[in-house]
């Protein structure tokens, strides 16, 4: 028995560390035959068909005995990639990061995290441009200093 990694969906660039207790591993899946010497077939459930079923080791990890740190692939949504993404609810501050030559606004977004809610400071036209919703109820930032 294996478990499967994957990978965090990038939405945005951002500044700092994020995301340490994302999954990285679903599973387990039992391991159906050995393909040359570094690739093993598995035996995925349904949710996953439309992912290949062979993968190199470096997906792979060993099953730990313990249920309890086993994420089922039915509480986070796989695409065909194996990436999950994470969504952004609301914006629930503003500032201003004040470097020697500029100044950028920052936004403190609050994440949709299976962990309970998880909040990070991203820059506003990133978040602007691709989650323009976020912004139509909110206040305007042109006067924050």
């Amino acid at each position: 028995m294996v478990l499967l990694k994957v990978s965090p969906l990038k939405g945005v660039v951002r500044f700092g560390k994020r995301g340490k207790l994302n999954p990285r591993f679903i599973g387990p899946f039992e391991i159906l035959e050995k393909i040359g010497t570094i690739a093993y077939k598995l035996k995925l459930p349904e949710e996953l068909s439309s992912v290949h079923d062979t993968f190199h080791v470096s997906n792979l990890k060993k099953s730990p005995t313990q249920e309890t740190v086993v994420i089922p692939a039915d509480e986070i949504h796989v695409n065909d990639k194996l990436q999950f993404t994470e969504e952004p609810v609301e914006v629930t501050d503003w500032k201003v990061h004040k470097t020697r030559r500029s100044r950028r606004k920052l936004v403190k977004v609050r994440w949709n995290s299976r962990h309970g809610p998880e909040y990070t400071w991203e820059r506003e036209d990133q978040i602007k441009s691709k989650y323009p919703h976020l912004f139509q109820d909110s206040p305007a930032t042109s006067n924050t200093t």
